[in-house]
């Protein structure tokens, strides 16, 4: 039961970073009627700028492109609003992080900030939930994170290097419970620059099965692509259930 609780907490953690992800710059509000609308026009810096945000955001998976069984989570995450960084900036690089933030859903863009960003919610849920079987449900996210130039290469050699330093470590939760967590890193089996997944396993004391999160990163360029699978119990798909699509629809919005 104590897993379970372990397991829910991170879930509803977890969510709640999807939901704040690619979304701090929030709605705008309309201005109040005593105050006439600005009928100046943009500059040119700020249609730049809008022009690359619509760009990277037209590279995000959509509902057509989606595995069959997978949903766009649009409610939770945003993906009309494009905005980074997603809060204060670490002064930490990834290469000096520590070794518990490798299992922190937004540790790239917190201790690396894009210039852009753009995100949008996936979920795949079972018929059916049971424990004697592998667990069926996916839920995640997908986001792009555009870079200044040379910058990408720098981040996913920053992330490789993160992960081998921290093969295995112990975390302590708020609960006051101590994990051990495994990380182990494979190349992502897609075309592109390059590419990595990053495996995190949680072990519980006294419970043999760890809960289990996958994040993939790709480099096109100057732009990451991450899928990101939230924590599960023998999982029976990863990243790889999504992340083939994911590159597919970037690299058909980018062709031309």
């Amino acid at each position: 039961m104590r897993a379970r609780h372990v397991a829910g907490a991170v879930a509803v953690a977890a969510m709640t970073v999807l939901g704040t992800s690619a979304c701090s710059a929030g709605p705008q509000t309309d201005p109040p009627s005593s105050a006439p609308p600005s009928s100046a026009p943009p500059s040119a810096g700020q249609s730049a700028s809008a022009s690359a945000r619509d760009r990277l955001r037209d590279g995000l998976l959509t509902q057509a492109q989606l595995p069959r069984g997978f949903h766009l989570l649009t409610a939770e995450i945003n993906s009309t609003t494009t905005a980074a960084p997603h809060g204060p900036a670490s002064t930490v690089p990834i290469a000096s992080m520590p070794c518990s933030e490798l299992g922190v859903q937004s540790f790239m863009t917190h201790h690396a900030p894009p210039l852009e960003d753009v995100a949008v919610g996936m979920e795949q849920v079972p018929e059916q939930i049971s424990e004697q079987v592998p667990d069926d449900s996916w839920f995640g996210q997908e986001a792009l994170d555009r870079y200044a130039p040379g910058r990408a290469a720098e981040v996913m050699a920053a992330i490789r290097a993160a992960a081998q330093r921290c093969p295995s470590y112990a975390n302590a939760l708020d609960s006051g419970t101590t994990t051990q967590e495994t990380v182990s890193v494979t190349a992502a089996d897609v075309p592109a620059d390059d590419s990595l997944v990053l495996r995190i396993a949680s072990a519980l004391p006294d419970d043999p099965e760890p809960y289990v999160s996958e994040q993939a990163f790709v480099r096109e360029g100057d732009v990451i692509l991450m899928v990101q699978k939230l924590v599960a119990k023998k999982p029976r798909a990863g990243v790889e259930a999504v992340l083939p699509a994911a590159v597919a629809a970037y690299r058909a919005a980018t062709a031309h």
